[in-house]
C-alpha cells in the first residue's frame, strides 16, 4: 500500500500545532507558548502575527483577535515574563531572614534565575520593546515595580536613608546586563548572583552611609 504523501506546508512546519477547538483562555495560553517558541528558535524578528498563526494551526484574525498588533504580542510577552519574576521575588522574600545579607542575596537569585529559566528569547523580546514608545513604556512600568519591591525590602537596612531612584536604576542596569550574560554563556549563573549581590549591598550601604 502506498503511503499517504507529506504536504508541502506540514514539511516546512514540522512545529505546526494541529487546529483544535479551545476555549478563550487556553486558546491564548497555546499562543503565548508557542511565540516563545517561536523567538526561542528564530529569534524576535521572526514574530509575526501570521507566523504565529501558521504555527498554531489557527486563523490569522485569531491571533489578531487575541492581541491585535505585533505590539500588542510583545506587551504580553513582557508582562507573562514580569509576573513570573515578580512572582518568584515575593515568594523567595516572604521566607527569607530579615537581614540584608539575605535580602541582596534573595533579590541577586530570583532576578538571574527568572531570566535563566526563560532562556535567551527575553533578551531578544525586551530588545524589541525599545523599538516602541508605547512598549518602551510597558517595560518601564514594570521596571518601576521591581525598583519599588526592592526598595521596601532593602530600606530597613539603609540606616533611615532613602535608597534613591538613581541608585535603584543602577542596580536593575547590572541585573538585566549580568543576567543577560548569563543567558547567553559569557558568565555562569553563580558569577552573574555573586556579582548582583555585591551590587545591592554596596548600594545600600552607601545609602546607609548618607543617612
Amino acid at each position: 500500500m502506498a503511503k499517504a504523501k507529506t504536504s508541502g506546508a506540514a514539511a516546512k512546519n514540522p512545529r505546526q500545532t494541529p487546529r483544535q477547538r479551545l476555549s478563550r483562555e487556553a486558546r491564548h495560553r497555546q499562543l503565548i507558548d508557542m511565540a516563545w517558541r517561536l523567538v526561542r528558535a528564530d529569534g524576535s524578528d521572526a514574530l509575526t502575527l501570521g507566523r504565529l498563526a501558521e504555527l498554531s494551526g489557527v486563523t490569522k484574525p485569531v491571533v489578531y483577535d487575541h492581541f491585535g498588533t505585533r505590539e500588542g504580542l510583545l506587551a504580553a510577552l513582557y508582562r507573562e515574563f514580569d509576573a513570573r519574576q515578580t512572582a518568584l521575588m515575593d515568594a523567595a522574600l516572604a521566607g527569607s531572614p530579615a537581614t540584608l545579607k539575605s535580602r541582596a542575596s534573595v533579590i541577586a537569585a530570583a532576578y538571574v534565575d527568572c531570566v535563566l529559566a526563560q532562556g535567551r528569547e527575553i533578551p531578544g523580546v525586551i530588545a524589541a520593546l525599545a523599538g516602541s514608545p508605547t512598549l518602551e513604556q510597558v517595560k518601564r512600568d514594570g521596571e518601576a515595580l521591581v525598583m519599588a519591591r526592592c526598595r521596601a525590602a532593602l530600606s530597613p537596612f539603609a540606616k533611615g536613608a532613602t535608597i534613591s531612584t538613581a541608585s535603584l536604576r543602577g542596580a536593575l542596569g547590572a541585573a538585566e546586563a549580568l543576567s543577560y550574560a548569563a543567558a547567553h554563556g559569557e558568565i555562569t549563573a553563580a558569577q552573574a548572583k555573586d556579582e548582583l549581590f555585591e551590587t545591592i549591598t554596596a548600594m545600600v550601604k552607601r545609602s546607609a552611609a548618607s543617612a
